[in-house]
């Protein structure tokens, strides 16, 4: 009798930890399998995308490279990830995955490189941009010639400063201020009418678009294919800038073959004619 009670003492006890142990392995291996599937799953999605950081001016004609690219190699998927070239350059400092980088400033590359996410004397420059300053259509402002950028209560909307359109926007006040016809206070009397600064040039773009700014400085590249929706105003080549954009296959990237494939499109012949009908100058 003793025995007996010992005994069932000893399965109340026992059993509940064995059941527990069981359990306990059956989650662990289908936790084990979920992460093996999710480890072959993620392997086997790198080997069919391509992952391009590249610069929001950028956005229509590599969208329009990406798809041919994506033509010459089948099952092949391009994705973008388009913003603020100084925001890509930390996104990929702080590790995020990218195959391919596009800056529109020297500036970016140089911190990536920098970071170490880029060799050295990699980047190559594939494309050339300008500035243009662009008005809603039919603007009642009184914006007529640069001048008039510095008229008293006007509402303009530029690129922030670590922006490389903003960057370019402030070399071009510059500049313009040393232009006797402008004043030396040139730049000062435009900055004071600044009423927003953007993330990127196509934040900058879009404000005039819908009207919500007088005026703004974005790329030559922004208001190709859209001469009819907005107003320009001619920077002179005096006085713009010449932007250079720099692409390259990061040290990071899962598919480096491909990547390199892609900067060689990009830099090819077919790749420039894509860029140049966008409204960049294209490398010879």
């Amino acid at each position: 009798m003793h025995q007996g009670k010992n005994d069932a003492t000893i399965s109340n006890v026992v059993y509940p930890i064995l059941k527990y142990l069981v359990s306990a392995s059956v989650i662990l291996g289908l936790f084990l399998s979920a992460c093996t599937r999710g480890a072959n799953s993620s392997t086997q999605r790198k080997d069919n995308v391509l992952v391009v950081f590249a610069a929001a001016s950028l956005i229509d004609a590599f969208q329009e490279i990406g798809t041919r690219f994506e033509e010459q190699h089948p099952g092949l998927q391009v994705t973008f990830n388009f913003a603020g070239s100084q925001q890509l350059a930390q996104q990929i400092s702080q590790g995020a995955e990218a195959d391919v980088f596009a800056s529109a400033d020297a500036e970016s590359m140089e911190r990536v490189i920098s970071n170490g996410q880029v060799v050295t004397g990699s980047q190559q420059v594939f494309a050339q941009n300008q500035l243009i300053v662009v008005l809603p259509v039919g603007s009642t402002a009184g914006i007529e010639t640069l001048a008039g950028l510095a008229n008293p209560g006007l509402r303009l909307v530029f690129a922030g400063e670590d922006v490389p359109a903003g960057k370019y926007t402030r070399e071009f006040l510059q500049k313009a201020s040393q232009d006797p016809a402008l004043g030396a206070d040139f730049e000062e009397r435009v900055q004071a009418n600044v009423i927003s600064y953007e993330a990127t040039v196509r934040g900058v773009y879009n404000k005039v678009l819908l009207g919500e700014a007088d005026a703004g400085v974005v790329y030559q590249s922004d208001v190709s294919g859209d001469e009819d929706r907005v107003d320009v105003l001619e920077i002179p080549p005096n006085l713009n800038i010449l932007a250079e954009y720099y692409i390259a296959t990061t040290n990071i990237a899962a598919q480096k073959d491909l990547a390199e494939a892609f900067i060689q499109f990009v830099l090819s012949d077919e790749g420039q004619q894509i860029i140049s009908s966008y409204g960049f100058i294209s490398i010879p």
